[in-house]
């Protein structure tokens, strides 16, 4: 029996879905979910293509009560620009949860993703930075630095913002677009140790696979977001910072632990504490997160299926009607 298919493209998404509170409160509500019993999320299919600079993820979950569930692909090629191309590109597949056919194609090349990923950082800082932030920082330049900054901007709305990263000209770049889109005064910092010092809630957005943030910078009074670190063998929070912090939370301690801050620190052999909290039960009262203000809090984003499932059944419940519809 034939059945509609709804195909969306990127730009007839950025029409419609923006980050903004809604999105945020959508993609808490997968981390809560995550905390309770029920939801499905298999590892992530990771593949590294060294031979063509690549490497692609796959992500998926069942979230109990939702219509829905999604499979997200996820190619970079980052020789791409070289050919005029975008390094990130992929799409998500919506497949109903009763009965397994597709629903929806969002050929989005990774916006869900940017948006869900940004407002995952706009849920750590609501549940885990200090409750008044003068100035926010980021360290680097690309996509998410913008956007990250933006999503913290919406639940701790700071009056100042800086930047570093390895290109400054580009830090610069970033700075000025933070000081349009959020009317904040933006500064390109040169050294990230004074980014640190200077900042109640820095996030961190490179691929590094060596530490762009040291535990000696750690202050009391700080929040941090790592999120750049969703491969094995990437790196951005010095091992000794995580054992430091009063607080140290996963989105998932079984991701963390082979893509995230939680694998280096492990091979470091200087993680001895019991195993961490995941983001979902702080939002849920069954574990602590912040407790005093002069607390420091670091806060470890591999990204989940979870969130890919809650974008993505967002799309289609509050704009069923956009995009081409098909029968298959």
């Amino acid at each position: 029996m034939a059945h509609d298919i709804q195909i969306v493209t990127e730009a007839q998404l950025r029409g419609v879905v923006a980050l903004d509170r809604c999105v945020v409160d959508v993609v808490e509500q997968a981390f809560l979910a995550l905390a309770k019993e029920g939801v499905v999320m298999p590892p992530i299919l990771s593949m590294d293509l060294p031979q063509a600079n690549g490497e692609v993820d796959v992500k998926t979950a069942f979230i109990p009560g939702f219509d829905g569930f999604a499979i997200k692909v996820s190619p970079g090629f980052f020789d791409n620009p070289k050919l005029g191309l975008a390094s990130l590109n992929g799409l998500m597949i919506l497949f109903s949860a009763k009965t397994g056919l597709v629903e929806a194609l969002y050929l989005d090349n990774g916006y869900l993703t940017d948006i869900r990923t940004a407002a995952a950082g706009a849920v750590a800082a609501r549940h885990l930075a200090p409750e008044i932030i003068h100035t926010a920082g980021v360290i680097g330049t690309g996509v998410q630095a913008r956007l990250q900054m933006q999503a913290a901007h919406l639940v701790r709305p700071f009056k100042r913002v800086l930047v570093t990263g390895r290109d400054l000209e580009k830090a610069a770049a970033c700075a000025m677009d933070l000081h349009e889109a959020l009317g904040v005064e933006a500064e390109v910092v040169r050294d990230p140790a004074r980014l640190v010092s200077e900042s109640q809630l820095v996030v961190t957005t490179t691929p590094a696979r060596a530490p762009v943030l040291r535990a000696e910078w750690l202050h009391p009074g700080l929040h941090v977001t790592a999120m750049g670190s969703d491969q094995a063998g990437k790196n951005e929070v010095e091992p000794e910072a995580l054992v430091a912090a009063d607080a140290y939370v996963c989105d998932r301690v079984s991701q963390c632990e082979i893509s995230g801050e939680l694998e280096a620190a492990m091979a470091a052999g200087v993680w001895s504490k019991e195993r961490p909290a995941e983001l979902g039960q702080v939002i849920a009262g069954q574990k602590p997160g912040r407790r005093r203000e002069t607390d420091v809090t670091i806060c470890d984003l591999t990204g989940t299926g979870a969130q890919d499932t809650a974008i993505a059944s967002f799309v289609r419940q509050k704009f069923a009607s956009i995009g081409t519809v098909i029968e298959a």
